[in-house]
C-alpha cells in the first residue's frame, strides 16, 4: 500500500511535468478522437510515460487508461489514469487541467490523486491514510479536509459545464440547485473535486463522464470527510456521472437529484 502510494503521486507529478512542456504553447497540434472529443500529443505522451514506469515497478498490475489499450494483470492491483482531465482547458492555455491517478485493489477504490501542474498543488488520498494536499516545493503538509457548510444557501456548487445537464435532459437538476446555493461557479473537471475536498467548495456535479475521470475521487473525498457518488448516491465510480459532496450536504443533494432522471443519451463527453 505504501509504495502504491508513493508512485501513484510521483506518477502524477510526472505526468504534470510532461505536460506543461506542450502547455500554453502556439500551434499546439490538437486531433479529434472518435468520441468528437480533443487529444494532443501531450495526453497520449503522459500516458505513454505513466504506463512505462509502472510496467517497470509493479510488472503484475493491470493499467487502464483514456488514451491506449487496457493492460490486464494478476496482482489484483489496477491502475486507472487520466493524463489529463481538462483537455480543453489545456488546449486553451487556462490552467486548471489535471492529471489524475486511481488505483484499486481488488476492484475497491483505495488511492487516489489530482495533480494541478500549472498551479502547483494538488490533493492525494490512501484508504486509511487520510487526505493530503500537494505541493510542488513539498515544503508544506497540509491536511485535506471538506468544509463543514450544512446549508445549501451558503455553499459553493460547481460543475464542469452547465450545458451538460441539459445534454442528458436534467437541466431542471442545475436550475434547482443554481437556485439554492448561494455561489454557482463552472470551476469544472477535477479541480471542482479538488476544491471540495480541501474545503473550498461544498458541491461539484458531472452529469456524465468515464471510469478514468471518476477513478481518484472516490477515496480523496472519503478521506478528506466527504462523500463521492452517483446521483442516485450510491458510491461508485464507473456510474458514468459523478457527484462530488462535503458530505454534510450529500442527502439533501442526492434528493434533489433524483427529482430529475436522465431522459437523453449525451452525443458527446
Amino acid at each position: 500500500m505504501k509504495e502504491h502510494c508513493q508512485l501513484a503521486v510521483s506518477l502524477a507529478r510526472e505526468m504534470g511535468a510532461f505536460t506543461l512542456r506542450y502547455f500554453d504553447t502556439p500551434n499546439l497540434a490538437i486531433e479529434e478522437k472518435a468520441d468528437h472529443t480533443p487529444v494532443t500529443l501531450a495526453d497520449r505522451g503522459a500516458e505513454e510515460l505513466a504506463r512505462h514506469i509502472i510496467a517497470e515497478r509493479f510488472p503484475e498490475d493491470a493499467i487502464l487508461g483514456e488514451e491506449c489499450e487496457d493492460r490486464l494483470g494478476s496482482s489484483g492491483w489496477q491502475w486507472i489514469l487520466d493524463p489529463i482531465d481538462g483537455t480543453k482547458s489545456f488546449i486553451h492555455g487556462v490552467p486548471i487541467y489535471s492529471n489524475l491517478v486511481g488505483v484499486q485493489y481488488l476492484g475497491e477504490p483505495t488511492i487516489g490523486v489530482i495533480w494541478l501542474p500549472a498551479l502547483g498543488r494538488g490533493v492525494w488520498g490512501g484508504r486509511g491514510e487520510g487526505a493530503w494536499e500537494l505541493f510542488a516545493d513539498d515544503s508544506q503538509t497540509r491536511r485535506a479536509r471538506v468544509s463543514n457548510v450544512d446549508r445549501l444557501d451558503r455553499s459553493l456548487f460547481l460543475t464542469t459545464d452547465c450545458y451538460d445537464f441539459d445534454l442528458v435532459g436534467r437541466e431542471g437538476a442545475y436550475d434547482e440547485l443554481e437556485s439554492k446555493c448561494r455561489l454557482t461557479r463552472t470551476w469544472g473537471d477535477a479541480y471542482g473535486y479538488y476544491l471540495v475536498a480541501t474545503g473550498r467548495a461544498e458541491i461539484m456535479i458531472d452529469p456524465f463522464f468515464e471510469i478514468w475521470d471518476a477513478a481518484p475521487l472516490v477515496t480523496i473525498l472519503r478521506e478528506a470527510g466527504g462523500a463521492f457518488c452517483d446521483w442516485s448516491g450510491v458510491e461508485r465510480i464507473d456510474g458514468r456521472e459523478g457527484v462530488g459532496t462535503n458530505g454534510a450536504l450529500k442527502d439533501v443533494v442526492s434528493e434533489i437529484l433524483r427529482r430529475y432522471p436522465k431522459t437523453k443519451v449525451p452525443v458527446r463527453k
